[in-house]
């Protein structure tokens, strides 16, 4: 345990950032399950929609520094290449 002063507040916020970090693509893992159920049900609307939404929390992630850019596009680019394959 740190015992200098500015040690244990870094650990405090350490600790939320990783709390908020995994609160974050737990709910994006969900938002890519979501899609890709919508796909394997042949459903494209539902498809569609659910990959607008996954786009979207994706983009506001990378926006805080959560993933990487290039993961983002990568992410992004497979689910979006899966469901256009559908139609």
């Amino acid at each position: 345990m740190a015992n200098i002063k500015s040690a244990k507040k870094r650990i405090l916020v350490i600790e939320k950032k990783t709390l908020r970090n995994k609160m974050i693509k737990t709910k994006i893992k969900t938002l890519v399950k979501k899609v890709e159920a919508a796909i394997v049900a042949g459903d494209k609307e539902a498809a569609n929609s659910a990959l607008t939404v996954a786009i979207s929390e994706i983009g506001k992630a990378t926006s805080k520094g959560i993933f990487h850019k290039n993961t983002a596009a990568r992410k992004v680019s497979r689910l979006t290449k899966a469901v256009n394959a559908m139609n």
